[in-house]
């Protein structure tokens, strides 16, 4: 009797747990096998820490997101959790499946002050609702040598003017030495310079009516600016390659993401710059185990405001009629933000993925990533390196609204054709301006 009572009471328990088992189906854009185990590593974890409670990765495939998203809104079978690029963030969002009181009750608990600014109004709707919330992302600025500048008093590239001013001091063609690298091939590193400049001069391709407000003096401006530095530029065309005069002592200062650092830091990924394969006026060069600590970091630029360009991906919790689902749901991206978790994930992409909560980058266990590379940066420059984040933007979102026609723009290369012309041709910026607003007429019009 005592074992029937026993095993009815087992009974009872395993009945128990088996009606309050939920699972949180979780599509991740980290589609490698790596970053796959290292996601799944993750989850389990969570699991043992939350009886109950299982995570089902799914990885998908970031150019497949939004058909497989679709797919899944039309069958009823969408995830709970998704960690995808905000333009897609924002899509979903507009079409009112996010679970916004998920996201806000996360933000309370972290601390609206711990995520930095720009990031997380990147993902927020026009009445103030987090469409999703962000977790990891690259941020673009300019590199450059602090020995230089400080040996000439030149002052921190992060203006109009003194990005101009130091162009012109550190450039010695005679010497085949030059004080800047902007893109001038038709091609998408043209167009992430561009943007960076055009944003700090309040230029916009949209206005939040969904206008397309591009042909203005603003936009004039940059581009005249534009052809201004691209004459400190080496000759020819010039593109992400920038990197291979820098590495080789030849440049002051290049435009380029975070996932420069490791070309900077480590003689094995830095080799593939330190060769004349690329550019003729370029000899080769042996790695500098100085050029870390010669080399700052300028993420934002002024001037009429504030920007910094880069992407950032989220986390997106979905709505579901399950309360214990969209629990389980938040306890998760809770967890995946508790440091030694966000730490783990960052780490599958040192310099490529970057934290959207302040103090990670300082933390010591962040500093001390794989591949040994953000020890040799210090918690000082890592800190200043994510700051970007507070005034990262873009020209698809404007005031929480996204626009498509924006990323079709980019792709058909309307504005580093536009800039090519301009600085290679020689055609005079109006009329470029005036070219490329065509073309984004048409490309809109279909």
């Amino acid at each position: 009797m005592k074992n029937q009572t026993a095993l009815i009471i087992s009974g009872g328990l395993l009945f128990s747990q088996l009606a309050n088992a939920t699972t949180v189906e979780f599509w991740t854009a980290q589609t490698q096998t790596d970053r796959m185990q290292t996601i799944e590593l993750l989850a389990s974890t969570f699991e043992a820490l939350n009886d109950g409670v299982t995570v089902n990765i799914v990885p998908v495939d970031e150019n497949e997101m939004a058909t497989q998203m679709a797919a899944a809104v039309a069958a009823g079978t969408t995830p709970q959790l998704v960690e995808v690029n905000s333009e897609i963030i924002m899509a979903l969002g507009e079409e009112g499946i996010v679970n916004t009181k998920v996201h806000d009750s996360v933000v309370a608990d972290i601390g609206k002050e711990r995520f930095h600014k720009g990031a997380l109004t990147t993902l927020t709707s026009p009445d103030d609702q987090y469409y999703g919330l962000p977790y990891h992302g690259w941020i673009q600025g300019i590199w450059y040598r602090k020995d230089w500048f400080d040996e000439k008093g030149l002052a921190a590239p992060n203006s109009w003017e003194n990005i101009e001013a130091a162009a012109k001091a550190l450039t010695d063609k005679a010497n085949n030495q030059y004080g800047i690298l902007i893109g001038t091939k038709q091609d998408s590193y043209t167009e992430q310079v561009f943007t960076q400049l055009a944003l700090s001069n309040n230029a916009a391709e949209f206005d939040e009516k969904g206008s397309l407000i591009f042909n203005s003096p603003a936009t004039l401006e940059t581009i005249e600016f534009y052809k201004t530095l691209s004459q400190y530029n080496p000759p020819g065309p010039q593109n992400w390659r920038a990197r291979d005069y820098y590495l080789q002592g030849k440049m002051g200062m290049f435009f380029y993401s975070t996932y420069i650092m490791d070309d900077l830091a480590l003689a094995e990924v830095a080799k593939g710059s330190l060769t004349s394969e690329n550019f003729k006026e370029l000899s080769g060069g042996t790695f500098d185990p100085n050029l870390v600590k010669n080399t700052a970091f300028a993420p934002i630029i002024s001037h009429k405001s504030a920007a910094s360009y880069g992407t950032l991906s989220g986390l997106v919790a979905l709505k579901t009629s399950d309360m214990t689902q969209s629990d389980a749901t938040k306890d998760f991206i809770e967890f995946m933000y508790d440091p030694a978790s966000y730490i783990t994930f960052l780490h599958m992409a040192p310099g490529g993925m970057n934290p959207m909560l302040k103090g990670i980058a300082e933390d010591p266990a962040y500093l001390d990533d794989p591949n040994g590379v953000f020890k040799l940066y210090g918690a000082d420059k890592m800190k200043k390196i994510v700051s970007g984040f507070d005034d990262i933007r873009s020209f698809s979102v404007v005031k929480g609204k996204t626009f498509p026609e924006s990323g079709e723009i980019f792709a058909k290369s309307v504005i580093p054709r536009m800039l090519y012309s301009v600085a290679i041709e020689n055609e005079a910026p109006q009329a470029a301006l005036d070219e490329a607003e065509q073309e984004m007429k048409a490309i809109i019009a279909k």
